[in-house]
């Protein structure tokens, strides 16, 4: 996402946080870029396309295994990207600047915005129905692949910073000073929605014509479920800045914001689970293609990804209490990609979980939270880190132990 504005905001208040990554299930992918991304779009589980500053565009083909740079022709921010199929895709960005493929981004085509305004936003339904939203209210909207683009009217002036369509008719766009306007023509008319707030509004999503949701400033979550005739807000658990939301169905949804906030529902957001996404840089979109599998991006390059849904998966092998604190060695071992590692927990304690590299950097935390007295195992996944040498140190209280494991691919 966009979110120039935003940047001083939220870092000065969070530098304490930790940069090591987590094992909650998200899991770091190598960018190749330290410059910051914006937004992200997947057409299925392995082929999708990142974009950000300076005209940067990343593409996988392998779930984000490894990205290739793509030539984007523009030297401008790029602030968001829609796909409609592996070939076809739009991203737009500083300065009025759309740019086109129809070739999976082999080649990336400028095309005539008719306006220099910062565009924040892009949906595409088909490859010829799209609209672009921006700086003071701008909307524009293509009926031919954007060969031609038309600006509609909107009733606002406010900066615009998402757009979501569920159908060529149907669309949703959110912005400054809370606002919501509401099409069912195509954008002929823009009907002005009641959110309840005068916020910034900066992502949008919807499952189908009736039920969406809205993320924004300190925490904001807004919920409908009759097509935005009313905006219902709803407990974040958090007041970090939501940039972005991504739903897969009525219940499934994740958000993401200020310094590596993610959070998480299953229950169309009655309740949202903070997930640890092991980093305290910005995330400003996320993308998920099914209820688990997903894709976040944000400040410095960073890309995360879930085939979990973000869920960590601790399971409590027994209740009955150890006679002492204990760690085991990790089985198999050595392994590929995948290992189980079981410990011991003799009373209720806070409880760190943590693999380290040969050269003793931290690299997944595997577990970091209170856990009752009783015996657990813990799977690491290694398939985004290089064969070599291992350590695995168990902590809590008093109780230190570490111990040795080897990845081989």
């Amino acid at each position: 996402m966009k979110k120039i504005i935003l940047l001083i905001q939220v870092t000065l208040v969070f530098l304490t946080f930790t940069n090591a990554y987590s094992q909650s299930g998200w899991f770091p992918q190598n960018s190749g870029t330290a410059l910051t991304l914006h937004s992200v779009k997947f057409i299925n589980v392995n082929t999708g396309t990142a974009v950000g500053d300076e005209g940067t565009i990343l593409w996988t083909t392998n779930g984000g295994t490894t990205w290739t740079s793509q030539t984007s022709g523009t030297t401008r921010a790029l602030y968001g990207v829609s796909f409609t199929d592996a070939n076809i895709g739009t991203s737009v960005g500083g300065y009025g600047t759309i740019i086109r493929t129809t070739n999976g981004g082999t080649n990336w085509i400028s095309q005539t915005s008719g306006t220099t305004n910062q565009l924040w936003g892009v949906y595409f339904t088909d490859s010829n129905n799209g609209t672009v939203v921006g700086y003071n209210g701008k909307i524009l909207r293509t009926t031919n692949g954007g060969t031609l683009w038309t600006s509609q009217y909107g009733g606002t002036t406010s900066w615009l910073y998402d757009v979501y369509f569920n159908n060529v008719t149907t669309g949703t766009i959110v912005g400054d000073n809370g606002i919501i306007i509401r099409t069912t023509s195509g954008g002929t008319n823009w009907n002005t929605q009641s959110s309840g707030t005068t916020i910034f509004l900066f992502g949008v999503s919807f499952t189908d014509v009736n039920t969406g949701t809205v993320v924004g400033f300190v925490g904001t979550i807004l919920r409908t479920t009759n097509g935005g005739t009313n905006w219902i807000s709803q407990s974040s658990g958090t007041i970090s800045w939501l940039y972005g939301v991504s739903f897969t169905d009525v219940n499934n949804g994740t958000a993401v914001g200020a310094a590596g906030t993610i959070i998480r529902t299953t229950n169309g957001g009655s309740n949202w689970i903070s997930q640890s996404s092991g980093t305290s840089d910005n995330l400003y979109a996320d993308f998920f293609i099914d209820a688990s599998t997903g894709t976040t991006v944000g400040n410095g390059g960073i890309i995360l990804r879930t085939t979990t849904g973000g869920i960590t998966f601790i399971n409590q092998v027994s209740s009955e209490i150890p006679e002492r604190f204990s760690l085991y060695q990790n089985y198999p071992n050595p392994f590929n990609p995948i290992t189980n590692i079981k410990f011991d927990i003799q009373k209720t304690s806070i409880t760190k979980l943590i693999v380290y590299d040969d050269l003793g950097r931290e690299v997944a935390t595997l577990v970091n939270e209170e856990l009752k007295a009783g015996s657990y195992q813990v799977n690491w996944d290694g398939s985004e880190y290089p064969s070599g040498v291992y350590f695995y140190t168990l902590q809590t209280g008093d109780y230190k132990e570490t111990k040795k494991m080897l990845l081989i691919k």
